[in-house]
């Protein structure tokens, strides 16, 4: 048995313990290849390339887009105003009348506020005067000339527009010789009377009757009461 003794290991501290572990470290990373990068770059792709559609075609394609997809369905679209007949004729009608029409209709106005005068009613008095002085007006004054259309709005006449959605009948009818064109508004006074060419009558019958209803209303207790006047008490030979 020998007397020679192995050397014990010395203890190391922890600041060459982790020296030790750095080097060893290092010496497996030298040793090792390197590994690959975790970012692969993807080899480039052929980008297309970009073909230019002509602006004509993109419209076409959106207008078809547009007409397949209605977004307001059951909404009736506006319609562009379009002009279909146009005419010029006098506001009213209108027959020139002679001095014994003016003689008369001032020797019933005096003899009618004669009477109310005695009765005691004198506000119907300046009612008789006005209408005597209105029909003096209207049969010493010639009327204007109007421009009408009949557009797909509706009837215009002048700047007064008059909408189909308001209007109700319309009729044909004749005073002084004159044809007459009657519809019913919703307006004050509740009808528009039209002077027109005997000759387009058909025409505007046939046009009227795509959007309206043809029928001459019952007289009310006014036309009655201007018929009977007219017939016991005439103006005018001829009127």
């Amino acid at each position: 048995m020998s007397d020679r003794t192995q050397p014990t290991a010395q203890p190391m501290s922890s600041r060459e313990y982790l020296e030790a572990l750095r080097q060893k470290r290092d010496e497996h990373l030298a040793q090792t290849p390197p590994a690959p990068s975790s970012t692969t770059t993807s080899p480039p792709t052929a980008t297309p390339e970009t073909t230019t559609v002509p602006p004509s075609t993109t419209e076409e394609k959106k207008k078809a887009n547009q007409k397949k997809e209605d977004l307001f369905p059951g909404i009736p679209k506006p319609r562009p105003k379009k002009t279909i007949i146009t005419w010029s004729a006098p506001s009213r009608p209108f027959k020139k009348r002679d001095r014994r029409y003016y003689t008369t209709v001032i020797l019933i106005v005096f003899l009618i506020s004669l009477i109310l005068f005695f009765a005691g009613q004198f506000l119907p008095i300046a009612v008789v005067i006005s209408v005597g002085f209105l029909a003096y007006v209207l049969s010493s004054v010639p009327p204007h000339e109007v421009k009408i259309e009949i557009t797909t709005y509706g009837i215009e006449v002048e700047d007064f527009l008059y909408y189909w959605e308001e209007m109700g009948r319309f009729w044909f009818d004749k005073k002084y010789n004159q044809e007459l064109l009657t519809i019913e508004t919703m307006r004050f006074p509740g009808r528009i009377i039209l002077l027109f060419d005997k000759n387009e009558k058909e025409d505007l019958k046939k046009l009227l009757s795509e959007v309206l209803f043809e029928e001459k209303p019952a007289d009310t207790f006014y036309d009655k009461a201007a018929k009977w006047l007219q017939e016991k008490i005439p103006l005018e030979v001829g009127s």
